[in-house]
């Protein structure tokens, strides 16, 4: 089984025969909000729970995935504070909990906790699937994730139940999904063949360059703005619908925490809509606070002129992936695109413009880093017969060894009794 854990989705696929196979969640779609929906009586988690971030939304937490390995008092998170309709509670370590009414009582949960109740309910749903106990798995992470955050995803596993045998950088997994059944790739002894990955998704950024020749890919380069995804520009729609009822209709949508929920879910839905059509088009909303009607519309050519500053962010990440890897444009084979984000047209033409060639949309946007994540799972486990595939990845951050000691390690001229030696191999972006 593997997992990908999204900002706003989760998806879960599991191997058969090696070949890799998504599992319909409870309504015959592969991805599932990654929402939880505490209350009196019982929880939900997925859909079902997003189905009541309006009604009970103190109590639905959603977009907790940066929260992993964050004190409460961190910039990030106090950031984030003021955007959540449920409550952060600081914890006794200093680290982040969420505090919500369940089973009639106050109660507090850590981030660790909320991740486990996603991933036992996606266990749950692989093991009804397959007739069979799942354990093993490979979860994806960013590649900005720091080790403290990814070890409070291993711990979330751990309570989960689950034995994670690897975690993935996001891209990295696009790649494997890429490489692995490519039949056309160069001998290993041929120039290889350089690919850009780029994933947009809900609330980040990140594009990663990797070489290829039969049966191995290895990592070159990757970037990243941990900041920057598909919810800032949702938000920006917000803040001009906000603006815009508070002149036309008198209403102050900033004080009515249902009532602002409800909009970001019309504002999201007119962006997907934007991106398949240019002309004007509506948004209306029945009842929107106090009993008032409200409406109006939005067309591509505004909303870019809208996004122009985030617009703006998006060369960055390729420029550097582009010197990390001193690779010049002629030398990319090509550029694929996944993430919901990249479906913005002008996201996709300013990526186009930076490599001077059209983007490829060969991965299935929503569902490569997840198909890959299976596929690794597969490679690692012993029931699996799976083509032999080579990965080389790249650790974005420096690495540095301390520790303090009074005396020397050893004394001079120690005897070394030899025995079973392990060697690790490890490669850094500068």
């Amino acid at each position: 089984q593997q997992i990908r854990q999204y900002q706003c989705y989760f998806l879960s696929f599991y191997v058969v025969l090696s070949k890799a196979t998504y599992i319909a969640f409870k309504v015959q779609i592969s991805k599932a909000a990654s929402c939880i929906s505490l209350a009196s009586k019982n929880r939900t988690i997925g859909n079902a729970a997003k189905s009541q971030i309006i009604t009970n939304f103190k109590n639905t937490v959603h977009g907790f995935k940066k929260f992993h390995g964050r004190a409460v008092d961190d910039q990030f998170v106090q950031g984030e504070k003021s955007k959540l309709p449920y409550n952060l509670h600081k914890l006794d370590n200093g680290s982040t909990g969420i505090k919500v009414r369940y089973l009639n009582e106050d109660k507090v949960f850590t981030i660790e906790q909320m991740t486990a109740m996603l991933l036992t309910k996606l266990k749950e749903t692989s093991e009804h699937a397959l007739k069979k106990p799942v354990v093993d798995c490979v979860i994806s992470v960013p590649s900005f994730f720091t080790d403290v955050e990814r070890r409070s995803l291993m711990d979330a596993t751990q309570i989960a139940g689950l034995n994670c045998l690897r975690l993935i950088n996001d891209t990295t997994a696009v790649a494997l999904a890429y490489g692995i059944y490519k039949q056309d790739l160069p001998n290993p002894e041929e120039k290889p063949r350089n690919v850009v990955f780029v994933d947009i998704g809900h609330s980040s950024y990140q594009v990663s360059i990797a070489s290829f020749n039969k049966g191995k890919l290895k990592v070159l380069a990757t970037a990243f703005d941990p900041y920057l995804g598909g919810r800032n520009f949702d938000e920006l729609l917000v803040e001009y619908f906000c603006g815009d009822f508070k002149n036309r209709f008198k209403l102050n949508v900033k004080d009515n925490p249902r009532a602002l929920l409800r909009l970001y879910q019309e504002c999201e839905k007119l962006k997907k809509l934007m991106s398949a059509n240019s002309s004007d088009l509506p948004l209306n909303i029945e009842c929107f606070m106090n009993d008032i009607d409200v409406h109006g519309k939005m067309n591509r050519v505004q909303f870019e002129e809208m996004c122009a500053q985030l617009l703006m962010r998006v060369e960055a990440p390729l420029k550097s992936v582009m010197e990390q890897s001193k690779l010049s444009r002629d030398e990319i084979y090509a550029i694929e695109v996944v993430g919901g984000a990249t479906r913005i047209p002008a996201i996709k033409e300013r990526i186009s413009k930076f490599f001077g060639k059209d983007i490829s949309t060969t991965l299935n946007a929503d569902e490569a880093v997840a198909r890959g994540c299976a596929l690794q799972c597969a490679i690692l486990s012993p029931a699996f017969k799976v083509r032999e595939f080579s990965i080389t990845d790249a650790v974005p951050f420096p690495i540095t060894l301390r520790w303090k000691s009074q005396t020397d390690e050893s004394p001079r001229w120690k005897k070394i009794v030899k025995g079973a030696v392990c060697r690790i191999y490890t490669e850094w972006l500068n």
